[in-house]
């Protein structure tokens, strides 16, 4: 492409700047609901084309919807208060939402919950107990130090 031929290209692509729709990914093929594959790349600006087969992110494969609240929660810090108030949603509904858009990256929800549940169960022990187990080569000094960490 010659010089005159690519500002040409520049002057039409600012004139239309922003005119032109971009669509989202789509990661889900409107036929047949399996996943689609990423093939062709390229560049507005210099025009490079890269073609292959490329992966998408957990993320392409959420609906606008699970977008919208991800952006809301990291934009509130995860404080559910905060997004209560903008979302206006109550707290189970934020819950909900929280917990199906960890499912959907192929996390369990219910992991952390189990696990506050294991820990809240779990005897406390002092901390000569706990180094005594060090001692006895009950525990690691990593799971030691887990332990002592919990001791208030």
């Amino acid at each position: 492409m010659r010089d005159f031929e690519r500002e040409i290209e520049k002057k039409i692509e600012e004139k239309f700047k922003g005119k032109f729709k971009k669509y989202p990914v789509m990661s889900e093929c409107p036929v047949c609901q399996h996943d689609l594959e990423v093939t062709h790349l390229s560049c507005s600006n210099c025009h490079t084309e890269l073609e292959g087969r490329f992966t998408l992110s957990k993320f392409n494969y959420l609906n606008t919807d699970k977008l919208y609240f991800i952006e809301i929660f990291v934009k509130n810090r995860g404080n559910i208060k905060a997004i209560e108030k903008e979302m206006g949603y109550s707290y189970p509904t934020i819950k909900k939402m929280l917990d199906e858009v960890i499912e959907e990256l192929g996390y369990s929800a219910d992991a952390k919950e189990e696990e506050a549940e294991d820990v809240d169960q779990t005897p406390k022990k002092s901390k000569i107990e706990i180094l005594d187990m060090i001692d006895k080569g009950q525990v690691s000094v990593e799971e030691a130090a887990k332990l002592l960490a919990k001791i208030k």
